[in-house]
């Protein structure tokens, strides 16, 4: 089957139940989406397919055939990315385990949805889990994000 991942052609003769988590991580050594608990739960897994955010261990390699997959590191090599820039002017991270998955899901809500409320900052990020309770610097960091799509809009 092939895919796309992070820009770049990829064929896979493999086992087509097996995990895109696992591809990633083990097959092409993408190690920045994380395995978290495996149940699709926690989030430290997300990824972008086709532009939408899933939970890549919940997704068969069979799943993607075809389709376009971003990781964290796809998002922008230089971490140049405006939620990357707004979770480092916010001081998002402890201990940074949880951090590409909640990234790939805050980036997703913006690009649908580029000046979110709270209520839809709290839909969209709801399911992904932070042990160190960083919440309110992330809720921060994406209406950073939000607020600096705004000022560009006014501009023009």
């Amino acid at each position: 089957m092939n895919l796309k991942v992070n820009g770049a052609r990829r064929q896979f003769d493999g086992d087509p139940e097996m995990p895109l988590l696992w591809y990633l991580r083990d097959e092409i050594h993408l190690t920045g989406t994380k395995y978290g608990c495996g149940q699709g739960f926690c989030g430290a897994c997300t990824v972008h397919v086709n532009g939408s955010a899933l939970r890549s261990c919940q997704q068969s390699m069979e799943s993607v055939a075809d389709k376009e997959i971003i990781t964290i590191e796809g998002l922008s090599e230089t971490a140049s990315h405006p939620v990357q820039q707004a979770w480092k002017h916010a001081n998002v991270p402890q201990c940074g385990y949880c951090q590409g998955g909640q990234i790939m899901r805050a980036a997703a809500l913006l690009q649908k949805n580029p000046h979110p409320s709270d209520a839809d900052i709290d839909s969209a990020m709801k399911f992904n889990i932070c042990r160190c309770g960083t919440y309110q610097r992330i809720r921060e960091a994406i209406k950073a994000v939000a607020a600096g799509a705004q000022a560009v809009e006014a501009k023009k």
